[in-house]
């Protein structure tokens, strides 16, 4: 290839001494490499030349070689189902004829025609990849954080940040998916482990996924006030230890279903460890100090249904209803869950309160036993 002049290329302007050279080794590398000069001056317009080489990195290399339509064609599944499955994934769905595909999505659909032979239906493939699209994308979010938290160094150059950011992730790409590998055929493990299939589900030949739990909701106290007068990174460092503490006390049985903003929702199928659960996250963030918010935490039980990882019913609204009356330090149940919980905690009556799209609940607060003197 001919060298590309990058000062008239104007690729260089704004940039003296240093970072001026330092950019022109990055440009070289990559052209070098084959990224084209059109390619460059996108990327040093858009202000992400950078990330270019990380970029390229986990694109997996070869480029767009195949149209969604050539390779529906090509693996032998329907182009609706190849665009849909796309879509419950999160990846960019761009027109069937236009050829931006690589090696790594003709592996996707070879994957998702294996799905199809082994008679799973389609819309289960598609629920269950829009659960793990919007469970990856959160992945993605932690580890590009923590890379640029890790990697960016002050005085930084392009060029030694782009080396950076590209040796690191060839470094953990390779580790990222036994990690998830790991994890998965864990959870999935006990999860099965905890199913009970009824008899009326073999004789009716279909497993409703009803089952009887207890559900937990436990948000933070004037969250949102606190946006309005604190940075947003300290904000978000709250949350996140919210996320911490909550992931802290979910020991099986306990499952910890998802974070809400300020908000964590834990389910269990026996209801005195989840009610430990709730004591023990209340309690864990009265230990952060005044500076923490207090929690507050509301417990029901009842029959659940479980879709896409998440739970649904009316225990699950009744339990964030409860949660949102609740007093600052406290933890509140509905009838149903005191009853379920047992007496190993000590229960005090609350009153009956009248929830929004629920109606009267009588309410009680769970405390743990006083220890007993002498």
């Amino acid at each position: 290839m001919p060298e590309i002049d990058f000062e008239a290329e104007g690729l260089l302007e704004g940039l003296e001494g240093e970072a001026r050279e330092a950019r022109r080794e990055l440009l070289q590398e990559l052209a070098d490499d084959g990224v084209p000069l059109e390619d460059l001056r996108e990327a040093v317009a858009a202000g992400r030349l950078v990330l270019l080489p990380v970029e390229r990195a986990l694109a997996g290399g070869g480029g767009p070689k195949y149209t969604a339509r050539e390779i529906a064609e090509r693996v032998g599944v329907e182009l609706e189902l190849l665009q849909r499955s796309r879509v419950a994934l999160g990846t960019p769905n761009s027109d069937p004829d236009e050829r931006v595909l690589g090696d790594e999505d003709l592996e996707a659909a070879e994957r998702l025609r294996a799905f199809r032979e082994a008679g799973l239906p389609e819309e289960g493939i598609l629920q269950v990849a829009r659960t793990i699209g919007m469970a990856t994308a959160r992945i993605a979010q932690a580890n590009r954080e923590l890379i640029m938290r890790t990697l960016v160094r002050p005085g930084d150059n392009e060029r030694d940040l782009a080396r950076r950011f590209e040796a690191a992730a060839r470094a953990t790409l390779p580790l990222v998916g036994p990690v998830l590998s790991y994890a998965l055929q864990s959870h999935l493990l006990e999860q099965i482990r905890r199913d009970v299939i009824a008899e009326a589900d073999l004789a009716s030949g279909e497993v409703r996924g009803i089952n009887e739990m207890t559900v937990c909701f436990a948000d933070l106290i004037d969250f949102t006030r606190l946006g309005e007068q604190v940075p947003a990174d300290e904000l978000g460092v709250i949350a996140a230890r919210l996320e911490e503490m909550a992931a802290a006390v979910a020991e099986t049985p306990v499952q910890l279903v998802k974070m809400i903003g300020d908000a964590a929702m834990l389910v269990s199928t026996e209801p005195e460890p989840l009610g430990e659960a709730a004591l023990s996250l209340v309690e864990a963030a009265d230990a952060e100090g005044e500076d923490f918010p207090q929690l507050r935490a509301g417990l029901a039980q009842g029959p659940v249904v479980s879709q896409g990882g998440d739970f649904y019913g009316r225990p699950v609204n009744l339990a964030s209803r409860i949660t949102q009356i609740a007093r600052p330090g406290s933890v509140l149940a509905s009838k149903e869950a005191r009853d379920a919980l047992g007496d190993r905690f000590h229960y005090s009556f609350a009153g009956e309160r009248r929830l929004k799209g629920i109606g009267g609940v009588k309410l009680v607060r769970v405390r743990r036993q006083p220890k007993e003197v002498g």
